[in-house]
């Protein structure tokens, strides 16, 4: 059996996203046969952005490596009772997609504003791909904001919500400053 139910803990993710103001949209599951590394994906968006292009994509990247170590470390424990050990983690990584921007943003400005809103408990990285379909076309720029936070598997296996919280909260800042902002570069207004 297991020590931690990595299922249950991306139902809870769900769960706790909806609760938070996203609504959750697909989720998938992957397992590579070989390794068996496994993938959760969750795609969402805050309930403000039914209609608006904003949305978020949440993955998973599960290490059996590094599972199989907790657990090991967890069975050697001497008490049930013991805090479970430090050092192990899963890396969690938030997406944020919007369609081709015509007006694109500054990225160093757009790069300092999101660390403002994300801060220390969610980094986030701001990049922009320039896509030219022939020729005679204008790029479109795309951008690409990705934050990456690991999971400690402690808090995973002890069910503390908190650091969850504040990701989830941070991530719903996030997604709402990028849809306040979308209609600009989008040339919406």
């Amino acid at each position: 059996m297991a020590v931690i139910d990595v299922a249950g803990f991306i139902a809870d993710l769900k769960t706790h996203a909806v609760d938070h103001g996203f609504h959750v949209h697909d989720e998938r599951h992957f397992v590579e046969t070989y390794s068996l590394r496994q993938l959760w994906e969750v795609d969402l968006h805050p309930e403000e952005a039914c209609d608006g292009p904003t949305d978020l994509h949440l993955s998973l990247e599960v290490d059996p490596r590094a599972l199989l170590g907790f657990e090991d470390a967890i069975l050697k424990q001497d008490s049930p009772d013991d805090e479970p050990p430090e050092g192990y983690s899963f890396p969690l990584h938030f997406t944020w997609t919007l369609p081709p921007l015509s007006s694109a943003p500054d990225l160093l400005v757009l790069a300092t504003e999101l660390a403002g809103v994300g801060g220390m408990e969610l980094p986030v990285e701001v990049t922009a791909i320039d896509s030219i379909q022939s020729v005679t076309d204008a790029p479109q720029r795309s951008l690409s904001l990705v934050a990456k936070v690991p999971i400690n598997l402690a808090d995973v296996l002890m069910s503390d919500d908190q650091p969850f919280c504040g990701l989830l909260d941070r991530c719903k800042a996030v997604s709402l400053f990028l849809l306040e902002h979308a209609p600009a570069w989008l040339d919406e207004d």
